[in-house]
């Protein structure tokens, strides 16, 4: 068995289904073993989109998702979306190709220093030098991935230790055929000889394990207890779920009981988008910094008092209750009165079972009065005129109107993307994701490949920026060539739209902010996929209606929308 199948079996012994890669000659017997081991592999045309793609998987499944890339640029390319995934708390493993073990440092082809390059952004990174030590380190890999506060990983993997052994003696015997000249070349193939026994003794001596249980932080009963009696003496409590509140995706509906058990206004962000389903009275959309500021107790699930936070800022002079594997995030930029050391989602079960809450109709009606009242204005703005092309928000709400139980909203943008997320609503568990903290623009194509692959009934729809777009549009190539239906939604301004909003008003000047109203959908269609111009208020619906049925039967689609721009989000950019 060469090295690039002991690779597959440790895959498949972790319950991996998919890899994601583009090309190389230093792995390709690691995509080889996979497919022959029954894996699906999946190439793309940019190395960031196959972790992107990976992560979504992790995130969807629980279950680390494993993106291949080859040696140097390969690895180069995906430091961006490693850096999100470290920064959004995903666990992936990413396997990089590299030059032999013996051509180190001597100007192999895409020989560099890639250890040094990766490790400051994973929690784990692994050289191995000899076939026996693959399997413990890629077993090692996966364990570290979800334990503790989850993130990516990395495995370096030799080219001469993933080819069958006699072909890498061969490549040896190659170099060392010749009789030695001097002590000096004998020195070397003597070298070489004992090298080339180190690498493959004992290659075989144990076959993959099963995947180990992670090691999460746990809290006591008294910490819970605390809690409890913290939310019981309160009269306007609060409660924020974050995307780390969601790493047990085969239990997510029962994180959904506590919350409701709970019996609080809530506010979900990130990848807890969709818990509660669409329009439960307990969730909250809107008005988020009134209602922290006016509440006595928050409770903070997964979620850091980072600048999406204001640093702090948005809470008042409530107590706050933070829960974070993270012991960096529980006190970042303010200490808290209760700092759990703990995983959010088996903390909120625990918390839920001690006993109802109070029900404070008042506190109640005054938070949800509050987001009806922007649900009307919303609408309200959706129907108004703007200077050109189509109402954005009026095209979300139609996207809304045509989301199903069973649809995944993707998104990969800026100004466009933030209106979408003020207007359609994922109608269950785990059907939201966005980049998370870093902001990253790119993840859109990647995302949307994981999760089409993970939930291939679901209608997944990509909404992407027109600036977004540009970062991966390739990849449509990749959906039609494998077979994978994704929606696009592209609201195209002609615009960096969310940064020309302060730029032009604060600086007077639009330079670098401005695109064209690009023909996307003829784009989609030179790669194989249909594409439809969404330009006419009377066919928005039609042309939603169109773009499903092609989904449905198998075939990739990207929806241009033109589209005006609105006052909607002036002056909300966040730094």
């Amino acid at each position: 068995m060469d090295g690039g199948s002991r690779v597959a079996e440790v895959l498949q012994a972790h319950g991996v289904r998919f890899v994601f890669t583009l090309c190389g000659g230093h792995i390709s017997p690691i995509l080889v073993g996979c497919e022959n081991r029954g894996l699906r592999v999946i190439d793309v045309r940019h190395e960031a989109n196959a972790v992107f793609a990976a992560d979504a998987v992790s995130r969807l499944t629980g279950v680390p998702g494993v993106a291949a890339v080859t040696a140097g640029p390969g690895v180069t390319n995906t430091i961006t979306a490693i850096k999100n995934a470290q920064m959004a708390q995903s666990p992936l493993v990413l396997l990089g190709g590299a030059t032999a073990t013996v051509l180190r440092g001597r100007g192999s082809l895409q020989d560099i220093d890639q250890m040094a390059l990766i490790k400051p952004h994973v929690k784990y990174a692994a050289r191995p030098n000899t076939v026996r030590e693959i399997v413990p380190a890629l077993e090692r890999a996966f364990h570290e991935a979800v334990s503790g506060v989850p993130g990516p990983v990395f495995v370096e993997l030799a080219v001469d230790l993933l080819y069958d052994e006699e072909v890498v003696r061969e490549w040896y015997v190659n170099k060392t055929d010749r009789p030695a000249r001097n002590l000096g070349e004998a020195a070397i193939k003597n070298y070489l000889k004992v090298h080339l026994a180190n690498q493959f003794a004992f290659k075989d001596f144990r076959e993959a394990n099963p995947p180990e249980s992670a090691d999460v932080p746990t809290h006591t009963d008294r910490q819970v207890q605390k809690a409890a009696d913290m939310l019981r003496r309160a009269e306007r409590p609060v409660l924020l779920v974050g995307s780390q509140a969601m790493l047990h995706p085969r239990r997510v509906h029962e994180l959904a009981a506590a919350v409701e058990k709970l019996n609080i206004p809530v506010f979900l962000s990130g990848m807890a988008r969709g818990l509660l389903g669409k329009d439960h009275p307990l969730q909250m959309r809107h008005k988020r910094g009134k209602a922290l500021k006016e509440s006595d107790v928050v409770v903070l699930a997964g979620t850091p008092m980072d600048f999406r936070l204001d640093y702090g800022g948005h809470i008042g002079r409530a107590k706050v209750i933070s829960v974070n594997r993270d012991a960096d995030d529980l006190t970042k930029n303010r200490k808290p009165e209760l700092a759990v050391l703990s995983d959010p989602h088996q903390f909120l079960v625990d918390l839920a079972d001690i006993g109802a809450q109070p029900t404070r109709p008042d506190w109640y009606e005054a938070v949800k009065g509050r987001h009806d009242a922007r649900c009307a204005e919303i609408d309200a703005m959706a129907d108004a005129p703007v200077d050109a092309h189509l109402n954005p928000m009026k095209v979300c709400q139609s996207l809304e109107k045509h989301l199903t139980e069973d649809s995944i909203l993707v998104v990969d943008g800026g100004d466009f993307v933030a209106t979408a997320a003020y207007i359609c609503q994922p109608r269950k568990p785990l059907s939201w994701l966005d980049p998370g903290v870093f902001g990253t623009l790119g993840v859109g194509a990647g995302f949307a490949l994981g999760a089409k692959l993970v939930r291939p009934e679901a209608d997944v729809w990509l909404v992407y920026g027109d600036g977004s777009a540009g970062f991966t549009i390739a990849e449509f190539d990749t959906f039609v060539r494998h077979g994978v239906a994704v929606n696009a939604l592209v609201g195209n301004d002609a615009g960096w739209t969310q940064i020309a909003r302060d730029q032009v008003t604060m600086l007077g000047s639009d330079v670098a902010v401005k695109l064209r109203h690009t023909d996307y959908d003829v784009v989609a269609k030179g790669f194989g996929a249909q594409g439809i111009r969404m330009d006419e208020d009377k066919r928005i619906d039609a042309d939603f209606s169109q773009a499903l049925e092609a989904s449905r039967g198998g075939e990739p689609v990207l929806i241009n929308a033109l589209i005006g721009r609105t006052s909607f989000r002036d002056g909300s950019i966040s730094m």
